[in-house]
């Protein structure tokens, strides 16, 4: 796509408020902005922003909940968890002795699996002494753990932010420190992607579990999306969860983590960008010293499954003694799609704030809604996914109700054009959200890693104005109108005995 100098110089000056005085342009912009490719694959990206002295780090691994298979679903977020576990030399007091009763875990548990997993010959006092050997191996390699030191090492040096996230595309990892310390981060996170040791791993693994109860089991809503995804997605992995499936949570094991790290986290997956007080000429040599210790591998393989056309709609209804909830879904294609920006001005007319038009007639008007939206983009982007609307029913009123309000909009939009008003805020407020999404160091970091790794260029970020600016009214109609039909819709609904009992009468 041709880009625009002049919008993207436009772009570029609303943005100024937030850079140097100097960077009013798209060249100033662009001259900040350093990147280089290393030998082994991985991508650095620095861009100078001498505002106070400190930086953010952002390191985007292109691999999500979406390159799982049934049996190891959970693991890339496990990693994530296992990312900060330490190496050889951080976070252990005897390495050596260490590798050994790791290694003996290892064997237990496998040992205790395969008893706990016979379908005949299941021998309950084995597979309980089998459990106790593993459990008392897995207390003896605590012994070698230097708890937290990763995470230590990060906040003596006066470190802030340092988080973590696993989603069906992506996986991020950030922080900032002050800008003395950049060597020190370039060693910490070149380190524990070259040297990771999955120590604590079973430990770590029943973390996890919890998680997963209490976003997922004793959560209705957790409960209703993982079904909303099972259901809309029959081939696809965007249908298994993030989190992953408690039978394989209490089941696959750190040889399953170290197979999937060594397929995935290859440096060509990894994108780094730096932003803050710093100078890219003099820094790009030092990330380099530390980031080219990570062994080249080969491209890991492509997600094969794709999803079939959908051919019926489907609905599930899960029966809660909780606040009833609507949704429906429709699928749509990747972000890569040359209509990926009139779906999110599809739902930005819909749902971005007070004056979209599933607010004003559900909310403020009808009042039959406490919270109604749109969203695109669910649950990731790379692979084709879902359109979403959402809606929580007030008190007396019904999903149904709902429901009917929600669809009578989506018709709209087949049958008339949005106005031009509506237009213009969808696309002042695409501007909007680029100026804000580059006010912060650590928000410049994620989105310049973020659109490096989805587009192969960082400068994506700044197109995604001129694609919004190209959405016409005819545009929105006629997407609309491909993809908002009953074949390919799924609905998930929350709904309480009372509800329930108010429904059937109707």
């Amino acid at each position: 796509m041709r880009r625009s100098p002049l919008l993207a110089a436009w772009v570029l000056a609303a943005v100024a408020a937030t850079l140097p005085a100097a960077a009013v342009n798209v060249e100033e912009f662009e001259k900040r902005v350093t990147s280089a490719t290393l030998d082994n694959g991985l991508t650095l990206l620095v861009y100078e922003r001498p505002t106070a002295p400190v930086v953010s780090f952002f390191t985007h691994v292109d691999v999500g909940s979406a390159q799982e298979v049934p049996g190891i679903t959970g693991l890339a977020h496990m990693f994530e968890h296992m990312a900060f576990k330490g190496t050889s030399s951080l976070g252990t007091k005897d390495h050596e002795s260490e590798k050994k009763a790791i290694a003996k875990t290892d064997r237990a548990y496998a040992a205790y699996m395969a008893a706990r997993s016979r379908t005949r010959g299941f021998d309950t006092e084995e597979v309980a002494r089998l459990k106790q050997e593993f459990e008392d191996s897995r207390d003896a390699a605590k012994a070698y753990v230097e708890r937290d030191e990763f995470s230590e090492i990060v906040d003596r040096a006066g470190g802030t932010g340092m988080n973590a996230f696993t989603s069906a595309d992506t996986t991020g990892y950030m922080m900032a420190l002050p800008a003395n310390k950049v060597e020190l981060w370039a060693y910490l996170e070149s380190e524990r992607f070259l040297d990771p040791v999955f120590r604590e791993f079973y430990e770590e693994r029943d973390v996890v579990q919890e998680e997963r109860r209490m976003r997922t089991e004793s959560n209705p809503i957790g409960r209703l999306l993982e079904l909303f995804l099972t259901t809309a997605f029959q081939a696809h992995a965007y249908g298994r969860p993030t989190v992953g499936f408690m039978s394989d949570l209490q089941s696959f094991t750190r040889e399953d983590a170290q197979r999937f790290y060594d397929t995935y986290y290859v440096p060509s997956s990894i994108t780094v960008a730096v932003v803050g007080d710093v100078d890219a000429k003099a820094l790009l040599p030092l990330l380099k010293r530390y980031f080219e210790r990570l062994p080249a591998g080969p491209p890991p393989p492509p997600v094969r499954t794709q999803e079939p056309v959908q051919t019926a709609e489907k609905v599930i209804t899960l029966v809660d003694p909780s606040q009833p909830i609507y949704m429906e879904g429709y699928h749509r294609p990747s972000v890569y799609h040359p209509d990926d920006a009139v779906y999110g001005a599809i739902a930005d007319v819909l749902s971005s704030g007070r004056t979209s038009r599933l607010y004003r007639r559900l909310v403020r008007d009808e009042k039959i809604a406490a919270q109604a939206s749109a969203f695109t983009g669910f649950p990731g982007t790379k692979y084709p996914h879902m359109t979403i609307f959402f809606a929580v029913p007030t008190p007396g009123h019904t999903n149904e109700e709902v429901q009917r309000a929600i669809r009578e909009e989506i018709e709209r939009l087949k049958r008339e054009p949005i106005t031009e008003a509506e237009l213009r805020m969808v696309k002042t407020q695409t501007k909007a959200n680029l100026i804000r999404g580059l006010q912060s160091n650590g928000g410049i970091a994620g989105q310049l890693a973020s659109y490096q790794a989805l587009y192969g260029d960082w400068r994506e970020l700044l197109r995604d104005v001129e694609r919004i600016e190209k959405v016409t009214q005819e545009d929105v109609m006629r997407v609309a109108r491909v993809t908002f039909v009953p074949s390919n819709r799924t609905v998930a609904m929350i709904v309480n005995q009372d509800s329930a009992s108010e429904e059937a009468k109707q």
